[in-house]
């Protein structure tokens, strides 16, 4: 009898089908609302569950050289995967997995929103993210001076950490106006709040959004991480981005790498 219990038990343990590991990805701050749908219907179809870590990209890339425990790095630009890259050698180059589109947005939609309005009396601070640290703020930087405004506006700017960070700045109207993503103010959460123009294409660079998977060799990586990485790429990740503003890239039949 002891052995039929023990042979069991050994039975029923080996049926025990282990969790799925979940997979960690730092995410710059403008993917927020397109990352939670993302994360959902990948682990929806995986079964793998997907921690969101929120950052700016020169922060995350920070942690990351620190040696943060992330397994894939979603940034607003290109430069900080490739530099990550370049200096500690993954086995996988960097993608471009989406283009990000600026917007100039107001909590406040009973004016009407400009450029123009900009210079005015009504506006008194103006958020954007911080150009050295946020593609983001890197590229407002650039619309203002393209526009000739950075030295008119210069003591109405006001920088936030990350695009999250001039988020709130807008919604508690700290700042009147804040040069933010586009995939904020279509978002679900966001799309009844404020009022919003875009930035014509013409006057900043066109954000090329880049992932990278954080793996040294074949051996050391997470499956899990390795499929969210090829799901960035599969035609509904893409219309997931789409839905929230961002520009699809071009779909190749095989996996990045």
């Amino acid at each position: 009898m002891r052995m039929s219990i023990i042979c069991i038990g050994i039975f029923l343990l080996g049926c025990t089908q282990e969790p799925k590991q979940g997979v960690r990805v730092a995410t710059a701050a403008n993917v927020q609302f397109a990352m939670e749908k993302l994360a959902a219907d990948f682990e929806e179809q995986t079964g793998y569950p997907v921690e969101i870590i929120l950052g700016s990209s020169g922060k995350l890339k920070t942690q990351i050289e620190q040696g943060a425990p992330f397994d894939v790095f979603l940034s607003a630009d290109v430069r900080y995967p490739q530099e990550l890259q370049r200096s500690i050698n993954y086995l996988y180059s960097p993608e471009t997995y989406a283009f990000g589109k600026l917007v100039l947005w107001a909590y406040d939609s009973t004016f009407t929103l400009s450029f123009e309005k900009l210079v005015t009396p009504q506006i008194h601070h103006i958020a954007l993210a911080n150009p050295k640290t946020a593609p983001y703020g890197e590229a407002a930087q650039l619309v203002l001076q393209n526009l000739a405004l950075t030295e008119t506006l210069q003591d109405k700017l006001v920088y936030g950490e990350s695009i999250s960070q001039v988020n709130q700045f807008v919604l508690s109207q700290s700042a009147e106006v804040g040069f933010t993503a586009r995939s904020v103010v279509t978002s679900p959460r966001m799309q009844t709040t404020g009022q919003w123009i875009p930035v014509a294409d013409s006057l900043y660079v066109p954000i090329a959004q880049a992932a990278l998977l954080l793996q040294k060799d074949s051996l050391q990586g997470k499956p899990g991480a390795k499929a969210f990485y090829d799901y960035l790429f599969t035609e509904k990740a893409q219309s997931i981005l789409e839905e929230f503003g961002y520009q699809r890239v071009s779909l190749n039949t095989e996996s990045p790498e």
